[in-house]
């Protein structure tokens, strides 16, 4: 499982001008059964919470998120092997 921080960056005043495709990635995220979950930052910029992919897959489609191909946010991405959950998430789980 993945949580990827998307704080803003340099280029973030062309954050009006990428978010349709922005979004466009968001919904193929979810579409693909991806994203579990997607949400704002409190002091800027975005996080996903991501499963069902290799570290080499997620990475790729984190770069192709419009916002991070144009410099408005850079990328942290944490990679969780998840031990216990609520029974909703126990699929995350390895094994």
């Amino acid at each position: 499982m993945f949580v990827t921080l998307l704080k803003f960056a340099e280029n973030r005043s062309a954050v009006g001008e990428f978010m349709a495709g922005h979004n466009e990635w968001i919904a193929k995220g979810f579409a693909d059964g991806v994203f579990l979950s997607v949400g704002s930052l409190e002091l800027g910029g975005g996080a996903v919470i991501a499963h069902g992919e290799s570290r080499e897959a997620h990475d790729a489609r984190i770069a192709a998120d419009p916002f991070v191909e144009h410099g408005v946010v850079s990328v942290e991405t944490y990679e969780i092997d998840p031990k216990r959950t609520v029974p909703a998430l126990e699929f995350t789980m390895a094994g």
